[in-house]
């Protein structure tokens, strides 16, 4: 189990230094896209968390997993939401006549 847990956190220190390296390099103008996939990714956490809820007996594992969908649907909502308010600032404001 210790070597598990060891390896897990490993990955976690490695995939966020290579995230936050990533997301550095990423000029200004493509942060719409960026988000709106990251967007993407976390409905694929939503499907998981979704899965691990819908399990028979009740546990510990079925509690984390609903909190796991209420936060991701949060998380994926939100991102939309603000996505959709990035994109509404390149768009050409309509004149009164």
């Amino acid at each position: 189990m210790a070597a598990g847990l060891l390896t897990g956190l490993v990955v976690f220190v490695l995939a966020s230094f290579v995230g936050f390296e990533v997301i550095n390099k990423v000029p200004p103008t493509l942060h719409t896209p960026l988000m709106s996939g990251a967007n993407a990714i976390s409905g694929i956490a939503v499907i998981g968390a979704v899965l691990i809820a819908g399990a028979q007996e009740w546990n510990v594992t079925v509690i984390l997993g609903l909190i796991a969908v209420v936060l991701a649907t949060v998380n994926v909502v939100g991102g939309f939401l603000v996505t959709d308010r990035m994109l509404q600032m390149f768009k050409k404001k309509e004149v009164k006549a």
